[in-house]
Formats: C-alpha cells, structure tokens, sequence
C-alpha cells in the first residue's frame, strides 16, 4: 500500500469512474427487465451493487472520500434489508478502519513535527497502527511517564485530498441520491467541506477534547481521554480499551445495545449543556463500551461507561444547544400546531415567502419525534427505513411539505449530529429513555418550573 493517494489527477479519476460505474450498471439493469426481471428485484441489484463500489472505492481513497463514506454509512438503517445487508459488513469496516500509512511515512512524519529525537518521548511505539480514518491513523505506544497512549498521525497531503475528494464527490452528488432514500447528500458534502480546515487542525481538536476530559472527569458514564501531547498534525492523547460500538452493532447483547443506545443519547444532548460543545461526528468508530471498574469485563448493563474519540469536528455553542428545539418539540408533542408554525417561522425554517398549514407541519413532524412521545422507544431499521420512505416519496404529503421547509445555517450541523445519532441507535436496535434525556438536558423542553404553592396562596389570600 504506498502513501495516501494525493495526486489529484489519480484521486479524481477513481472518483470520476463512479458515475460512469451507475450508468453503466443502469444500462445492464435496463438489459435485465427487458429480459423479463421486474423492475423492484433490478432496482435492489443496481443500489446494492452501486453501494459496493462506492465504498470500495472511498475505503481505498481516504481523506474527503472516507469522510463522507462514514457519514453515509450511519444512515444504512433507511435502505431496504434486502439490500442493506449484503453491504453492511463493508460499511462497519469503513467505520473503523482503513487502509494504512507505510512505516517509513509515519517516521518521518513524526520526526519533522516532534523533532529527530522524537522516539525518546516514548517507551514503547508500535509502528503497525491500531486504527485508520480519514485524514490519520492511530498508533498505540506507552509515554515516557509510563501511561498508555494513543498517537494520531495526519496523512501526509491529507488537506488537498479531502478538498478535492469533496469537491469532485459535490458534482455527482444528485447520482448518490438514491443510496439513502430521503436524505440530500449534497448539503452533507457541502457542510463536511466547510469543516476541511477545523478537522486538520490538530490543536484546535486538542482543545476541545480537553474540554471535555475535564468536564466528564468524574462521570460515570462517559469517559473522554485526556490529552498528553499536541504539535502540529501529531496528537498524543491517553489510550482507552473497550468495545468499538460497530462490533455492538453486529455482535452486542441486547443490554450492550441498550447500554451504548442510552450513553449515545445522554452524551449528545447533554454535552452541549456542560462544555458549550457538540461532539459532531457520530459515527461507530468514534465510541467504546467501556467498563466502569477497569476489569475489562461489565457484569451488568449499568457496568458500561461510553468512551468517547475523535473530537476534530465540533459545534460551538456557547450557550448550549439553542431553546427553540426543545420549545418546539414540546409544542408539537402538545399539539400546538399554530404555536410550533409561528416558532418555525422566526427561526427560518419555513420561508417568509412561503404559507404552509399549520396542521400539515404538525402531522410531518409528528411521526418524526415518536421517540420523545414515550417514556421508553425502541430505535429499529425498520423505524428508520418507514421515515426514510415517507419524506423520499414524491407521491407523499410529507414529500411535498419537506421540500418547501428551510435549514437555516446554525442548525446545519445540530441537524446532521442529531440523524446521524438516531442512525446509530437504529443500527444498534436500542430501547431507550430519550425523553428522560431530554427532560434534563435539553433547553426549552420543560416548561418553566410552576410557581411557588406557598406565594400562589399568600397572593389568594391578599
């Protein structure tokens, strides 16, 4: 394997080769139903088959293409089983690893950013990396204190590719549609391009990965490893053992499922509130079941704390997240057709433009946050696929109203965090007590606290 594929005129042509790839499967399955297939058994061929080449081919580029492979790979709940399942073994490898850098390339790299004598930092290093992603890869190795720890090392060339991956993969954004029913792939492109200089931007990631090591110290469900060492596109930080949340998804009891379900909940809703972050990219690779004693086995569900990695994409929200998601979801779940259309308005989801029926909003959101209506929900593929159906069909009113709704820019990035999580639960089949999260952390979901009984009656009485 040489070094990430950087020249441009190489990644652009794997990636170019795509769309000729659909068109040319298009042309055999138009063969197929002249040949008397139904139209719905060659539709499954040619998604699963365009899926596989896909992924085939943004595992091997990394940088941009891996970026929005993993993206896409959480929202494998909304396809079809018949055509999910044959593929989704090659989307959990995309979720935790890649193809690696040589030896001689993560020497060098550490030796120009942590200085020629960088290997007395350490007392062991293991050269053969623990983990691939995107734009680095992870050694294990044991600091010169002693402590365990995780070195990411970023591929060399890495910004160039996952620009130009981004940019080429924008221009046939429209043939990727049909993989995800539902879902614009091309605002997610666009949103992971906006993000480019944040995620190689090592120090910056330090920073709120800190943050957030400090503020969960103590917490016994969720651990952030702390950082050790930071310079330039080398990140030291400690190393935490347990079970990657992809091997959950495929092989977890169903408390370990139920388990991750409820620590992924609790840790986006409630990060916001305690560090002013959004942790925003929740794919599997990112997240560990943990145990809580250190023994490294868990007797009982309760015995899981989450690990959580991979801090190079956050939002910045100073204030938590913002109150108008969780009054209008407590609008909605109440009724409040008018009071939830008015909110909307304000905010700029819906257009000033543009007149939509109250009611009609209410009965498309409605379906959408079943979740909260609950004490208990159990998150399904097949939860996930009968949403995904009811906004992509064109015949639907749902369908129809969605397109005329509006994502204004600051919650671009709440909005993608928050389905790719419900994703993941999905893949995980996990029954969680959402609405008990929301209740504690979300702003604007409980109403005001009621006044004091004791000045409700002096006031009577006066």
């Amino acid at each position: 394997m040489s070094d990430l594929p950087r020249k441009a005129v190489t990644r652009t042509a794997k990636l170019a080769a795509l769309p000729l790839g659909f068109a040319g499967r298009a042309t055999w399955g138009l063969g197929k139903r002249i040949g008397g297939k139904s139209a719905e058994l060659v539709g499954r061929e040619l998604q699963q088959r365009t899926a596989e080449q896909l992924f085939k081919v943004l595992g091997e580029l990394k940088g941009g293409a891996m970026k929005f492979g993993q993206a896409m790979s959480v929202f494998e709940s909304a396809l079809p089983e018949e055509v999910a399942g044959p593929y989704r073994a090659a989307l959990t490898k995309l979720q935790e690893a890649a193809p690696p850098m040589p030896t001689r390339t993560v020497h060098t790299v550490l030796a120009e950013r942590l200085g020629e004598d960088w290997q007395d930092l350490f007392l062991e290093f293991q050269d053969k990396p623990a983990a691939a992603a995107s734009i680095g890869q992870v050694h294990r190795a044991v600091w010169h204190d002693g402590r365990q720890v995780a070195v990411k090392v970023q591929y060399p060339g890495a910004g160039e590719a996952l620009l130009s991956d981004l940019n080429q993969l924008s221009r046939f954004a429209r043939l990727l549609g049909p993989l995800i029913p539902g879902m614009d792939i091309k605002p997610l492109i666009a949103e992971l391009r906006d993000r480019v200089s944040e995620e190689l931007d090592y120090g910056l990631e330090a920073q709120a990965q800190q943050e957030h090591a400090e503020e969960f110290a103590d917490d016994p469900d969720v651990l952030v490893p702390a950082v050790v060492h930071q310079r330039e596109q080398v990140l030291v930080t400690e190393w935490i053992d347990g079970i990657p949340l992809s091997e959950v998804i495929t092989d977890g009891t169903p408390e370990e499922r139920d388990r991750a379900g409820q620590l992924l909940a609790r840790f986006l809703f409630s990060g916001p509130s305690r560090t002013g972050l959004l942790h925003a990219d929740p794919h599997p690779g990112n997240f560990r079941l943990v145990p809580a004693d250190g023994s490294g086995s868990s007797a009982d569900r309760s015995g899981w704390r989450l690990g959580v990695l991979d801090f190079g994409t956050v939002d910045r929200l100073p204030d938590g997240l913002p109150p108008t998601i969780g009054e209008s979801l407590r609008m909605t779940l109440d009724g409040e057709a008018e009071a939830v259309y008015e909110l909307l308005r304000e905010e700029g989801f819906v257009k000033e433009s543009i007149e939509l029926d109250p009611d009609a909003v209410l009965d498309y959101l409605l379906p959408i946050i079943e979740p909260a209506q609950v004490d208990e929900f159990t998150f399904s593929r097949g939860w996930m696929r009968s949403q995904a159906a009811r906004v992509a069909d064109p015949r639907s009113p749902a369908h129809q109203l969605g397109k005329q709704l509006n994502l204004p820019p600051a919650y671009l990035l709440i909005h993608r965090v928050t389905l790719s999580t419900i994703g993941v639960l999905c893949q995980l089949g996990a029954t969680v007590r959402l609405r008990q999260e929301l209740e504690e952390w979300l702003p604007g979901f409980l109403w005001d606290a009621e006044p004091d009984l004791d000045e409700e009656d002096s006031a009577a009485g006066a």
